[in-house]
């Protein structure tokens, strides 16, 4: 959903879209994404397609949407925080918004923003096409994939945006071959390649000289992530914070990963920080997360009730259905 044209790109930036205007703020109440949330979903998105994002995330409400755009020999991806929000608001979920990032990402990593001239049909099918491609990798279904473009595209095409129709079709054909390639890899009695890496003949290195230096204990004992956080597993340390657990359905509410595995919602979000440890205490435990075995699914997150989530050593979170329903992230 590019809404400006490439050739004006570089004059939209160069007049000040990548600052966020206070004024068009204080126009429109409605609650921004919040930037770590979109950056979340940049670092998803290229961890699915194995890419670097070279380029940076602005946001940004003089745009009305999303839009790829370069300048002065940068690429940047600005986004409209209130607009976004607001996707995911109206569907009950954060596909929406996933999607039109996707789909602004789908420009750069096709290298649309590298050549001159304006927007192009072929281009946002592409785009298109990536997007659907990597909602399915997330674990979106066709239908989430598609509901944010089939909101806000036009039927009738122009002479740089194709139709609804075409459009939706493009988001199809992606998710289908990523779909493709999943069922192939889960497909029953296909061994998976051995992980073992090429074993190198060793080599006589000269030995440095000993050095009298005591190694850093409280760096290396602090998990540098939620998921380091759950590979060191459970200890006998004050209960703490160590991650954030974000529902697709229910983006707004957050819920945390304590030191001891077990997944919280805070009592008072309002509460300062300094006193979070009298807030961990007074949390509500919805659920704890325990070993599996399993390599693809080493850790399952069961409520009260039993019933069964299954997460990845990335902190993806599936369910039986094989539905990535939430993130578990620092």
């Amino acid at each position: 959903m590019s809404i400006l044209p490439r050739f004006f790109r570089p004059l939209a930036v160069a007049l000040g879209l990548l600052a966020v205007a206070p004024a068009a703020q204080a126009q429109n109440p409605t609650p921004d994404l919040p930037a770590s949330q979109a950056a979340g979903i940049i670092r998803e998105i290229t961890e699915a397609v194995g890419l670097q994002p070279r380029f940076e995330l602005r946001a940004t409400t003089l745009v009305p949407n999303a839009a790829a755009v370069a300048y002065d020999g940068k690429r940047y991806l600005l986004y409209n925080p209130k607009f976004l929000a607001a996707v995911n608001r109206a569907g009950h979920t954060d596909w929406g918004g996933i999607s039109i990032l996707a789909h602004e990402m789908g420009h750069h990593l096709n290298g649309h923003t590298l050549r001159g001239g304006g927007s192009q049909p072929q281009d946002e099918l592409e785009a298109d096409e990536f997007s659907g491609f990597v909602l399915r990798r997330l674990g979106a279904s066709l239908a989430q994939s598609q509901a944010a473009l089939a909101a806000v595209a036009n039927d009738e095409g122009s002479a740089t945006h194709p139709g609804r129709t075409p459009r939706l079709a493009a988001i199809s054909q992606g998710w289908n071959r990523a779909n493709t390639q999943l069922a192939a890899v889960a497909k029953a009695g296909t061994a998976a390649p051995s992980a073992q890496p090429i074993a190198l003949a060793t080599r006589p290195v000269a030995r440095p000289q000993a050095l009298d230096v005591k190694e850093d204990e409280t760096a290396t004992s602090r998990p540098s992530s939620a998921t380091e956080a759950l590979a060191r597993g459970a200890s006998n340390a004050p209960v703490r914070l160590v991650g954030q657990l974000t529902f697709r359905d229910n983006p707004d509410v957050p819920f945390y990963l304590t030191s001891a595995l077990s997944v919280v919602r805070l009592a008072d979000e309002s509460s300062d920080a300094d006193d979070e440890a009298s807030r961990v205490r007074a949390a509500e435990v919805v659920g704890r997360l325990r070993r599996t075995g399993n390599a693809a699914f080493p850790y399952v997150l069961e409520d009260g009730q039993q019933r069964a989530l299954f997460v990845t050593p990335r902190g993806d979170v599936y369910n039986k259905a094989g539905q990535r329903v939430a993130k578990l992230h620092d």
